[in-house]
């Protein structure tokens, strides 16, 4: 399973790097620039709006959906034509949930138009999420990493002619950002549910109150874990937005930095989703999870600290790769938030073992108490730092849950953690601070001390052993594998 998980994370690690980064930073960012820092923080602020009532679109269907066909996959076609149609219904339910909010919210007007193109694409993204976790779930990775990247490949190609293929005088219509996301999720939302179909033997979408009402009782703990992250994960920009008088502006500004943290923490998405198919399947057949998680671990802890400290560091010379206006503020909310990385990626290996094995209610209750200190925190520092305060608030919170969720998965599996390897952590990261300082007060040019920077965490990491040489060499004879 630790080879699996190695040569399928080096497939979808390809896929992804290849086009997400090109996306954020080539397409979402330039769309951020042609229309401008304060049209796009207000759309930014509607797109968190829509991400915080998503859960009604799902109700931990496709987290539940991911283990339990990993677990018994010949239910796939069974289980797909019951859950399609209930999930109409849940669209209808989280719609009318989400104007509701933002009309409490003083959301008016061509707001409310622009969310209703969001609303829709959160309908059609959550239908490709639910469809990949049956890929998923079924152990066909390389098909679902194909998928990953699919509604991407797609957006970078329609925004590509809308920027730069065409002649438009004036701000870019971020409504047109927002339409063309729709063409392609909905090429992806058809694409997937086909290769599902065939996967499943034939589909026949049926309404069965019975099926549905059992199915979301078992998703019911997934739901609300979904429900409470998002809430600690997307008030910032909303909070920014609502609470200060320039919110739109200061809700643009903490975007850059959130752009770039969130183009990273993709990454660490993808751990979650090997690991969730991989954890249910082992635990289902008592394998040993520990071999598995020090690995994923391990990989974990040699990119998001070399990350965190390159970009704590660098800061300002990130942020003015791709932006020309209020890099002096979002550079230090970016120098704070890409340490969340670290903290985010540690609850994708953790947070995914104690989900696969069911332990909802522990993960609901550390959930709750991120959601209430998150909203706490922004309560607090949001007036006195604006999007440096929301960018503190939310390392704090994702320090916490990473601990922890570590600490309840460490007690549950009796993990132990050998002194040499905390020594090696210690040594990798007093390594990687110690020559990032003396690039920097050397004034060494920001791309040479990158390229220092990354060759100094590679042999750091293979000398201190985060980088598993052993794990590596069993990719050499591959072998093809379900």
């Amino acid at each position: 399973m630790q080879r699996k998980f190695l040569t399928n994370l080096a497939l979808v690690l390809v896929l992804n790097l290849l086009v997400k980064p090109f996306y954020i930073f080539g397409i979402d960012a330039e769309v951020q620039v042609r229309a401008g820092t304060a049209a796009y923080g207000g759309y930014a602020a509607l797109l968190s709006l829509s991400f915080l009532l998503n859960i009604l679109l799902d109700l931990g269907i496709t987290n539940w959906n991911t283990r339990n066909i990993a677990q018994h996959t010949q239910l796939m076609r069974k289980h797909v034509s019951g859950i399609i149609a209930a999930r109409s219904l849940l669209a209808v339910l989280y719609s009318v949930g989400i104007f509701l909010a933002a009309w409490i919210l003083g959301y008016r007007g061509g707001q409310l138009e622009l969310l209703a193109i969001l609303v829709l694409n959160q309908v059609l993204v959550s239908t490709i999420l639910y469809l990949r976790s049956n890929i998923a779930g079924s152990q066909r990775f390389a098909q679902d990493s194909l998928l990953s990247v699919l509604d991407r490949v797609l957006l970078i190609g329609i925004c590509a002619w809308l920027l730069w293929g065409r002649t438009y005088e004036g701000l870019f219509p971020i409504a047109w950002f927002a339409w063309a996301q729709t063409v392609a999720y909905g090429t992806t939302a058809v694409i997937a549910l086909v290769m599902v179909a065939h996967r499943a033997g034939g589909l026949r979408p049926r309404w069965d109150p019975a099926f549905t009402f059992s199915i979301l009782r078992q998703s019911f703990p997934f739901a609300l874990l979904v429900l409470l992250m998002s809430f600690y994960y997307r008030t910032d920009s909303v909070m920014l937005d609502r609470m200060l008088p320039d919110g739109d502006l200061q809700a643009g500004i903490y975007a850059q930095g959130f752009r770039f943290f969130e183009a990273f923490n993709m990454l660490g998405f993808l751990f979650a989703g090997l690991l969730l198919p991989m954890y249910s399947r082992m635990l289902k057949n008592k394998e040993d999870v520990a071999p598995l998680t020090g690995l994923a671990l391990r990989l974990v802890l040699a990119g998001t600290l070399a990350v965190a400290v390159i970009g704590s560091f660098y800061a300002r010379e990130v942020m003015e790769l791709r932006y020309h206006e209020h890099t002096e503020l979002s550079a230090p909310a970016f120098a704070v938030l890409i340490w969340c990385f670290v903290g985010v990626c540690i609850t994708y290996i953790f947070g995914t073992l104690l989900t696969a094995s069911g332990d909802l209610r522990t993960l609901n209750k550390l959930a709750a108490g991120g959601m209430v200190l998150n909203i706490g925190l922004n309560f607090i520092l949001i007036p006195q730092g604006h999007a440096l305060g929301a960018a503190w608030a939310s390392l704090i919170t994702q320090g916490a849950m990473a601990i922890a969720q570590m600490l309840v998965a460490a007690r549950r599996y009796s993990f132990r953690v050998p002194p040499k390897a905390v020594l090696g952590l210690a040594v990798y990261l007093i390594l990687l601070l110690g020559v990032s300082w003396g690039l920097k007060e050397e004034g060494v040019n920001f791309l040479m001390a990158l390229l220092a920077l990354a060759c100094t965490a590679v042999i750091g990491a293979l000398a201190t052993g985060l980088l598993p040489i052993r794990g590596l060499r069993s990719l050499l004879p591959l072998r093809k594998e379900a």
